[in-house]
């Protein structure tokens, strides 16, 4: 890993733990696939929608697509999937100008959030 990426990588996790999460108010768990559009590759965008999805007890995964967006499968508390995807818009680093949102069935048995390359 270069030392770039490296000192990318450091700063995108301690940025997204500094996220204060909110108390939420118990929602009913869905399962949501969004496509980040716009300036979202190589600015940290998966490392920081993973560091935060694992704090709030999400599960899925997230990768990039071809066309140069960010496409992610979230499974837990809607308000929690509603406030990551809001932190995400609300990165200065990247610029998100399209989001799709499409719900999808829940997985059961998912335990766990990854990065797929």
């Amino acid at each position: 890993m270069s030392v770039l990426k490296k000192l990318r990588n450091d700063y995108v996790t301690w940025h997204a733990n500094r996220i204060k999460i909110p108390d939420f108010k118990p929602s009913q768990i869905v399962r949501q696939k969004a496509v980040f559009a716009g300036k979202v590759q190589k600015v940290g965008f998966r490392l920081e929608i993973s560091c935060i999805a694992q704090r709030m007890k999400l599960t899925g995964w997230v990768r990039n697509l071809e066309d140069g967006s960010v496409e992610a499968e979230l499974q837990g508390e809607e308000l929690h999937i509603d406030f990551l995807v809001k932190c995400m818009q609300s990165l200065k680093r990247a610029s998100v100008n399209q989001l799709t949102i499409t719900d999808l069935p829940t997985i059961e048995g998912e335990d766990s959030f990854t990065i797929e390359k």
